[in-house]
């Protein structure tokens, strides 16, 4: 796949202009989204990736149009999982509804620059070292045991990165509107609203660990890996509102992107071996044996495990209301702990 200078540099600066748009037009002002407004952009944003997706296939052919298809409904899945968290950090945090469009919109902003940086590293690792496969594989599997089994019952609130921000820091016990610090008595506190972005950046860098070597499992194309991050995340804030309810009653979705990452995983270590140069395996050479998985089976199968998982958890959950979360004041002994 060929992409010149130009078009990485168009790619970049339209999606700047969709962010930046997005904040003035709509996160600037606070205000709680309309289910209506959510709808609308979301399926706007949605079809946008899928006629981007479309446009690749015409243009470069439909391997590389499938690897983008492949890696947007991972991504999408796995942003997904990171809005459950990010219902947990505004849970936990209190923050006024009014206010989390702000907060949403600079946490996925931070998400899309640390992806960024890990996509550009990544690229450079699999251009010089054939062997990385190896450790992508590995990552991954044990991503996928930790997927499976890990809980979003933690307070993100009370962590111990959390706790060692507050310990260096001077924070308020409540919010003043939307600033981040607010000067009391001619000292400046920083507000619980600068605590809740942190959080969120810290909760962004975990998941692009996750995030980046999956999508490299399915293709070693730097520009698809970055434009199918870019739209999973575009139109996320607007599903946060759409689906805010519906993501508590997702109780597979862990299991379901357990699988697809141990999938991934898999792939990633025949990719490894069927181009093998490591000299303790098979005496550097390559083990052309081994099967390498088609992008179309790997499409296929990335959707139906993100149907089952989906079905599966709404027929588990019907009929038992989704539990609220409780908002956990930040008040001064969680700031001394």
């Amino acid at each position: 796949m060929q992409v010149t200078l130009l078009v990485w540099v168009i790619t970049i600066a339209v999606t700047i202009v969709f962010f930046v748009y997005e904040f003035f037009a709509h996160v600037r002002k606070p205000h709680e989204p309309t289910i209506g407004e959510s709808a609308r952009w979301s399926a706007f944003y949605i079809g946008l990736a899928l006629l981007f997706g479309i446009g690749i296939g015409v243009v470069s052919g439909w391997t590389f149009g499938g690897e983008y298809f492949a890696g947007y409904l991972t991504e999408k899945a796995l942003s997904i999982d990171n809005l459950f968290v990010f219902l947990l950090v505004m849970g936990a945090f209190a923050v006024p509804k009014i206010y989390q469009q702000k907060v949403l919109m600079i946490g996925i902003i931070i998400a899309l620059i640390l992806r960024g940086g890990f996509i550009a590293v990544g690229a450079t690792l699999i251009e010089n070292l054939s062997w990385i496969f190896y450790i992508f594989g590995a990552l991954l599997l044990f991503l996928a045991y930790r997927q499976a089994f890990s809980s979003h019952e933690t307070d993100p609130a009370n962590n111990r990165f959390m706790r060692f921000v507050r310990r260096h820091l001077a924070v308020t016990d409540e919010y003043h509107e939307d600033k981040l610090t607010v000067k009391k008595d001619g000292k400046r506190f920083v507000t619980p609203m600068l605590l809740t972005i942190v959080a969120i950046g810290f909760v962004d860098l975990i998941f692009a660990v996750d995030s980046i070597p999956a999508i490299y499992g399915l293709t070693s194309e730097a520009y698809i890996v970055f434009t199918a991050n870019a739209f999973a995340l575009m139109g996320l804030r607007q599903l946060f509102f759409l689906i805010g309810g519906l993501l508590q009653r997702l109780v597979y979705l862990a299991q379901g992107l357990a699988v697809i990452l141990a999938f991934i995983g898999v792939k990633l270590v025949f990719h490894a071996l069927h181009v093998n140069e490591l000299s303790f395996i098979n005496d550097g050479h390559p083990l052309l044996w081994v099967p390498e998985i088609p992008i179309s089976f790997s499409l296929l199968f990335i959707g139906a495990t993100i149907a089952v998982a989906t079905v599966a958890s709404l027929l588990k959950t019907r009929g038992n209301p989704p539990r609220p979360n409780t908002p956990m004041p930040i008040d001064s002994e969680s700031r001394k702990e």
